[in-house]
């Protein structure tokens, strides 16, 4: 790979490099804040670019590098999504609300990047909220899509899936409440991960729904985000949410070897409870054809209970908690929100109490039903959305409630989720598939992803924005 390729590199490519010393990472780190100088204005996919931090971080990184005492994330340049608190730099949730909001502290994802000798290059474009998008009143425009910059980059995690795909950070964060992770993912032809309810820390992290927010990695491949979630994963007392389990060795899971693995195909949530475009449910045929002939054995799967009682399960919950966090706020100065978050918030201002509950009581009928399919399947398999990414301009500000996502069951069940490229449209958009895991088992489902990927040609493609 040539010098001016290097924002091209994955994560497991340029630790190789900075380990070897064949590149520093402040060369590194100033080539990306030169590409990001030439390529964000395209795309605004960061809000904030964060140069003097990343340089010092950068030569401190060397340091460390020189004395061979790195690990593998010393020197890699990262963004995070702009709801990760970071201390002394400013994070404003996409909202008028926080715009001059500095925090004291840094999250714990930030705290634990920054330990293991990432580089800061800034703070990527996230809807308001992780909410209310996308919309043009905020303090920054929407992030836009690589592949074509008239569409949509998926959300709330928007600014995280455009600078992977356009080559302005080597891995970022994102957080997924019913979906921002893997819609971005999905929309911008990159892997995402959204590890087990639990398994990493939201300490510090604009929360939206608290029982439903999960923090994960956006990177080029999977084995990139079994790197960052390495750091990421383990117990923290100060999340009321964190789980005290175990942390595997995610690297050593991805063998490429899938060979006798159980895959059950959820098929009915994209044709047949509701419909998928002949790109996507090409792309999941091609998918399972793909699996079967890595000697997985593939079969169908009918779960009890359509798509739609999953995301109407996840939309009751998210809406009423956070309505309750924003409620005072919403009814002292409604006007400083964006008008899509708090026309969203209005639709949540009707639910009640009881609905709240019978969602609650529904969601352990609905993960019941996800988990015992578990007993048969080593991992389950579904699309990650209907179309490729839409256009931008015109975009119905109610999208989320006028079709269920396909995305948004396993915030419900709180499963280990991997999102991976699978297919491009006639016109070059991406399109991807979702593997789900059991409980705190991310390592089967990058291992799946990982042994796709390298069976599959999509990681070899990238947008061709100069």
């Amino acid at each position: 790979m040539s010098g001016s390729d290097l924002h091209f590199l994955t994560i497991a490519e340029a630790s190789k490099l900075l380990q070897s010393r064949e590149i520093s990472a402040v060369e590194l780190t100033e080539h990306l804040l030169a590409r990001i100088d030439a390529v964000n204005p395209k795309i605004d996919a960061y809000v904030l670019v964060t140069a003097e931090r990343a340089l010092k971080d950068a030569q401190a990184a060397d340091t460390t590098l020189a004395s061979k005492d790195g690990g593998p994330l010393t020197g890699i340049p990262i963004g995070l999504k702009d709801i990760y608190d970071t201390r002394g730099i400013r994070t404003t949730s996409g909202s008028h609300l926080h715009a001059d909001r500095v925090p004291s502290a840094d999250s714990a994802c930030a705290a634990k990047l920054k330990e293991a000798g990432t580089v800061l290059l800034g703070k990527l474009q996230t809807h308001e909220f992780a909410f209310g998008g996308p919309s043009w009143d905020l303090p920054a425009p929407p992030a836009r899509n690589p592949w074509n910059t008239d569409h949509f980059t998926g959300g709330s995690s928007s600014g995280s899936g455009a600078a992977m795909a356009a080559g302005l950070a080597l891995g970022t964060l994102g957080t997924d409440t019913a979906g921002s992770i893997r819609m971005p993912a999905y929309f911008c032809g990159i892997a995402g991960v959204k590890p087990t309810y639990g398994r990493v820390s939201r300490r510090g992290v604009s929360p939206l729904g608290y029982s439903l927010d999960h923090c994960g990695p956006m990177t080029w491949t999977i084995r990139d985000s079994a790197m960052i979630l390495q750091a990421l994963a383990g117990y923290d007392p100060q999340d009321p949410g964190s789980a005290d389990k175990p942390v595997p060795d995610y690297a050593m899971a991805l063998t490429g070897d899938i060979k006798g693995l159980k895959v059950g195909h959820i098929r009915h949530f994209y044709d047949g409870d509701d419909h998928a475009d002949d790109t996507v449910r090409q792309a999941m045929d091609q998918s399972v054809e793909v699996l079967t002939g890595l000697g997985a054995a593939v079969e169908p799967v009918q779960l009890a209970s359509p798509l739609q009682d999953y995301h109407a399960c996840n939309m009751v919950i998210m809406m009423g908690e956070a309505m309750a966090l924003h409620e005072p706020t919403m009814r002292a100065t409604p006007e400083k929100y964006g008008e899509i978050f708090r026309d969203r918030m209005m639709l949540a201002s009707v639910l009640s109490a009881q609905d709240y509950v019978q969602a609650v009581r529904m969601r352990r009928v609905l993960a019941a039903e996800v988990q015992a399919q578990f007993a048969k399947y080593d991992v389950l398999i579904t699309a990650g959305g209907w179309t490729p990414a839409p256009p931008l301009d015109g975009m119905s500000p109610l999208y989320v409630f006028q079709r269920p996502l396909l995305t948004s069951p396993f915030n419900v069940t709180g499963s280990p989720v991997a999102s991976v490229c699978n297919g491009f449209s006639a016109d070059g958009l991406p399109v991807g598939m979702q593997i789900i895991g059991t409980p705190f088992d991310e390592e089967t489902v990058m291992r799946v992803g990982d042994a796709f990927e390298n069976a599959t040609e999509w990681r070899n493609k990238r947008p061709a924005l100069n």
